[in-house]
C-alpha cells in the first residue's frame, strides 16, 4: 500500500516518529547520541533546517524546513531511521515474521506522521506542542527542564521567554500528535 503524503518543495513540516512497540530506546544516552549523529550525517548530505525538536523516551517530534527545490523528506527519514537502527542499543531483538522477511530491526514503527505547516499560526502551534510535550508526558515540570529539546536554542533566538510553559499554552489545547 502506498500512502499519500503532502509534499511541497521548500515546505515546512511537523513530524512524529515512534519507536517499535513504544520501547523507551530514546532514554539511553548512547541512543540519543546515535540519533544526533544520524541527523548530522543526513543534514550534511541532504540539507534541511530543524526549527524545533524534542526527543522523549519512546518518540520524537520535530519541525523541518526543506530547501526551496526539494520535497524529499521521506528519503531523509528512511536514511535517518536506518543509520540509527544499525547502532541502536537495547532494541527488542525478537522480530515478527513481517519484519524478518524485510530484514528490519524492531526499532521504529514503520511509518511516521507528518503535517505540512500551512501558515505562521500553524507553525507557532506546532512549535509550542513540541516544546511543551515533556511537560504533557510528566517528564519535566517545565520545558526548560527537559534536556533533549531545542527549547533553549529557541530561547536564545528570542522565540520564547526562558520561563515559558509554566502552564499549558492555549495554542496547543486539544492538539494530540502522538
Amino acid at each position: 500500500m502506498r500512502y499519500r503524503r503532502s509534499r511541497q518543495p521548500g515546505g515546512c513540516y511537523f513530524f512524529t516518529l515512534v519507536t517499535y512497540r513504544r520501547q523507551p530506546l530514546l532514554s539511553l544516552p548512547a541512543n540519543i547520541e546515535r540519533l544526533r549523529a544520524a541527523f548530522r550525517r543526513e543534514r550534511e548530505r541532504y540539507p534541511f533546517t530543524i526549527d524545533a525538536i524534542v526527543i522523549l523516551p519512546d518518540h520524537l517530534h520535530t519541525l523541518w524546513r526543506l530547501p526551496q527545490d526539494d520535497d524529499d523528506y521521506p528519503s531523509r527519514w528512511s536514511r535517518i531511521k536506518r543509520y540509527f537502527s544499525i547502532g541502536c542499543v537495547g532494541a527488542d531483538t525478537t522480530r515478527p515474521a513481517s519484519r524478518e522477511q524485510k530484514r528490519e530491526r524492531a526499532v521504529w514503527q514503520r511509518r511516521f506522521w507528518e503535517h505540512r505547516i500551512r501558515d505562521r499560526e500553524d507553525w507557532r502551534g506546532h512549535m509550542d506542542y513540541i516544546h511543551y510535550n515533556p511537560v504533557r508526558h510528566g517528564l519535566s515540570a517545565t520545558p526548560a527542564e527537559w534536556p533533549y529539546s531545542s527549547f533553549h536554542r529557541c530561547v536564545e533566538k528570542g522565540w520564547y521567554a526562558a520561563d515559558w510553559g509554566g502552564a499549558e499554552p492555549a495554542s496547543i489545547v486539544g492538539i494530540d500528535c502522538e
